[in-house]
């Protein structure tokens, strides 16, 4: 046999005419197929409607979302695993699946005066997921397959989770796909809101180019994004939003402005050099620091309630008025007062004397008791008074801040109901003729410095 050449089985050869007769009957089915169609007379044409007559469209349904619960998979995009990420997405049901996640919560229920355990489903899609982590190449799949930028499920879109982690490349990779900057979150924040962090400030950039407006507001509380980055002390944030128009005057539900948020928000000792330069920022731009809310409070207020001299000093400055009352009756000096105790150390008579020096009423006696951990706060008080009050407040004072300051409450007790000397009754008699204008006037006087200082309420340690 040649080489050339194979044997054929009785199978083989049988299979082979089997075949041979399939094709010869598909050739003259397309043949009779082809000479009735030359035969058959066209169809008419489907009648027109008449003008004016709207055609009904079908409206359909769309799909149910396709859940998933699976923790896996919430897993695979968290992490911006690509290997199962493909695997995952060779379903194209998946690429806008709702991403489910149940939570057993104890919630009290009136109805049976018992806490009950519920279970709380939480919602949220796969590109929220990648988004929220900053995983660029997952974000980027995602969108090239149809995810859909704007869905909010659980509340949120994935612009709003990226603004939140400061991820940039995913935000400008979600605009550049059609996000709306300006969309409210089902807690009535907008992604400008969320940018809190100091690595989120090219996200802010990127939205305010992409058209997202500068001013937008919360739902409830009506807090703009100036609001948000002042309270959080966010140098670079105030800038940027006040270099593209943002309302220094703006107010929020309780009529607060940013200023009051700034000043509201420096709390902690360390953090009070980044909020003075916000609030040189606002003021810069405008700020008005005798603005209160609702309740009166004004920045002043809060500046003294969390004991921060240089904010003080700043505010009082550009025109803060030391004496006026919130709706409590509480001045910016009793705000000081109340947190004496908690700050001991960051220089609580600074304050008091700007304050005075400011035209503050001087503090009833009985108040002095609240100053005692600051002997040089209370000595700032004293100096106030033409002769030492009575010392009955001394009588409360434990044994531990006796022993403590004790040669200065000596001292006190000793001055109490005697004549101070003429150089302190002059001081008295001019601070009490100038008033609020005190500080301003003193400053323009041509007179050493020693002495403008001692009409300024100076620390020296002793009552004269």
């Amino acid at each position: 046999m040649s080489k050339d050449t194979f044997p054929f089985s009785s199978t083989s050869l049988r299979s082979l005419r089997l075949e041979q007769e399939l094709q010869e009957w598909e050739d003259a089915r397309r043949a009779l197929a082809q000479r009735r169609s030359m035969t058959r007379p066209p169809l008419p044409r489907a009648p027109r409607p008449p003008p004016r007559q709207q055609r009904l469209q079908e409206v359909r349904a769309p799909p149910p979302p396709v859940r998933c619960r699976d923790t896996a998979i919430h897993n695979t995009f968290m992490w911006g695993d690509m290997k199962g990420v493909y695997a995952v997405l060779k379903d194209p049901a998946m690429v806008n699946a709702l991403m489910e996640t149940v939570h057993e919560e104890m919630v009290w229920t009136p109805e049976m005066g018992m806490w009950t355990l519920s279970s709380k489903v939480k919602q949220t899609s796969a590109l929220r997921l990648a988004a929220s982590r900053g995983h660029t190449g997952c974000v980027e799949e995602l969108l090239f397959r149809g995810a859909e930028v704007n869905d909010d499920p659980g509340g949120s879109t994935a612009l709003h989770d990226a603004c939140i982690g400061g991820h940039a490349v995913c935000v400008q990779l979600l605009l550049s796909h059609g996000a709306e900057p300006d969309l409210l979150a089902a807690d009535g924040s907008a992604p400008l809101h969320l940018c809190t962090s100091a690595q989120s400030f090219q996200c802010a950039e990127l939205l305010l180019e992409g058209g997202a407006e500068v001013n937008v507001r919360m739902k409830e509380s009506r807090l703009t994004p100036l609001h948000v980055a002042a309270r959080r002390g966010l140098v670079e944030h105030v800038e940027l939003f006040l270099s593209h128009g943002a309302d220094v005057l703006a107010t929020n539900r309780e009529g607060e402005t940013p200023l009051n948020a700034a000043c509201c928000g420096a709390e902690r000792p360390s953090e009070a050099g980044r909020y003075l330069r916000v609030i040189e920022k606002l003021l810069g731009g405008g700020a008005d620091p005798r603005t209160a809310g609702r309740k009166q409070h004004t920045p002043l207020h809060n500046a003294c309630a969390n004991c921060s001299p240089r904010i003080v000093d700043l505010l009082l400055q550009h025109g803060a008025k030391a004496d006026v009352a919130n709706c409590a009756g509480y001045t910016p000096m009793d705000c000081l007062l109340q947190v004496v105790e908690d700050y001991p150390d960051q220089e609580p008579e600074a304050i008091a004397r700007s304050l005075l020096n400011h035209g503050a009423k001087p503090v009833c006696p009985k108040m002095f008791k609240q100053c005692v951990l600051s002997a040089a706060t209370l000595e700032v008080m004293l100096n106030t008074y033409t002769s030492v009050p009575p010392c009955e407040w001394m009588d409360s004072l434990s044994t531990e801040i006796h022993e403590e300051h004790r040669p200065f409450f000596d001292l006190v007790r000793q001055r109490s109901g005697q004549p101070r000397s003429l150089q302190h009754l002059c001081r008295c008699a001019l601070r009490l003729h100038l008033g609020a204008r005190c500080y301003s006037a003193v400053i323009e006087l041509d007179i050493p410095s020693s002495v403008r200082d001692y009409l300024l309420l100076c620390n020296d340690g002793t009552l004269q």
